[in-house]
């Protein structure tokens, strides 16, 4: 049985050679291992045999032959097809690639996160809130009980009750912020998020908008504060040379209660239609945190003070890029989207 093992696997060898392609290969494989092959029905007889043991060895001795030799030449023959291969293909490598069109980054949520890298950079932290919230934390603490005729300009979305609803701006992050630290510990923080309320979609006005709205409450704080405060801000977002200004208005939160204003970075404060021939352009509402509020959130208003501001992220994003219409920032249209593409600015 040896001397026919031993002849066996020199047989396989030779074949395994003199395969010219995996046609041929396999053709053997099948005449070796396949189910009427010739190693299969050697090891059929070990039933018979009368030293199983030997007659197995033997057996797995001429298997392993074959698979060692099929797998030496499959690859030979796989590597000399490739080599054919790449000799008789042409490919010219300085041909331009297919352009696929991608997604780039939304431009509002750049300037979000760029609003959100120059505040932590002066220690707030940004803090999240629910976006279903409840009216106490949506008005009342904010010096906005019920009746209050500033509800009825909020046009807000109610859900249940008059209780719950989506939150039409993003002050109530602030209330919870002041209520967890307990009334006795500084707050620095910024809250952008999504807001909700009733108003006709077109390009300047939107039933839901992202708000940036900031707060700042310490021992001794002033309004001078707040104005170096959005100085910071405004010559990150539009430049070293703008210049900022606050006019008197009215919050229901705030007191005193003040609207921000940019020099045009387009005409340079000599008129246009941009600022409307003013030189000047509104880009955020900010005032000192009313007492009423302060105190509604746990603080005492004759130790601690503090400010409070909100951006509307769209507009700063309309005005920095020159976006002329609010749905801009939610089309899908890569064509659309692509003349906005900020990556290599």
């Amino acid at each position: 049985m040896k001397e026919k093992i031993d002849l066996l696997c020199i047989e396989i060898e030779n074949k395994v050679n003199a395969a010219e392609n995996k046609k041929i290969l396999n053709n053997l494989k099948v005449e070796y291992l396949g189910k009427k092959g010739i190693i299969t029905e050697l090891q059929s007889g070990i039933k018979s045999a009368s030293d199983k043991k030997e007659y197995g060895m033997l057996v797995n001795r001429a298997r392993n032959a074959f698979n060692s030799n099929y797998d030496r030449k499959l690859q030979e023959l796989e590597l000399e097809e490739l080599n054919k291969k790449l000799e008789t293909e042409n490919i010219d490598i300085s041909l331009p690639a297919t352009n696929i069109p991608v997604g780039s980054p939304n431009i509002l949520e750049s300037i979000v996160e760029e609003v959100e890298e120059v505040f932590m950079s002066m220690g707030y932290d940004v803090v999240d809130g629910p976006e279903i919230e409840e009216d106490k934390y949506n008005f009342e603490l904010l010096n906005i009980p019920k009746g209050h005729p500033a509800r009825d300009a909020q046009d807000t979305f109610y859900i249940e009750d008059e209780n719950i609803l989506l939150r039409s701006q993003t002050s109530p992050v602030q209330a919870r912020t002041m209520l967890s630290a307990g009334g006795n510990t500084p707050v620095r923080m910024i809250c952008p998020g999504k807001t909700y309320r009733r108003d006709a979609d077109d390009a300047t006005h939107s039933h839901q908008f992202m708000q940036i709205e900031g707060l700042l409450v310490d021992k001794n704080i002033s309004l001078s504060d707040l104005k170096g405060t959005f100085d910071v801000i405004a010559k990150k977002l539009f430049g070293e040379n703008c210049e900022t200004r606050f006019r008197p208005s009215y919050y229901q939160f705030t007191e005193p209660s003040v609207e921000t204003d940019i020099s045009c970075f387009a005409c340079k404060g000599k008129g246009c239609s941009l600022c409307k021939n003013t030189g000047w352009i509104t880009v955020s509402g900010a005032g000192m945190v009313h007492p009423n509020v302060l105190k509604n959130c746990g603080y005492d208003p004759k130790v601690w003070s503090g400010f409070a501001f909100g951006f509307g992220a769209e507009r700063l994003a309309m005005l920095k890029y020159g976006i002329n219409d609010i749905r801009t920032f939610y089309q899908t249209d890569l064509r659309e989207l692509k003349s906005f593409d900020r990556r290599d600015v």
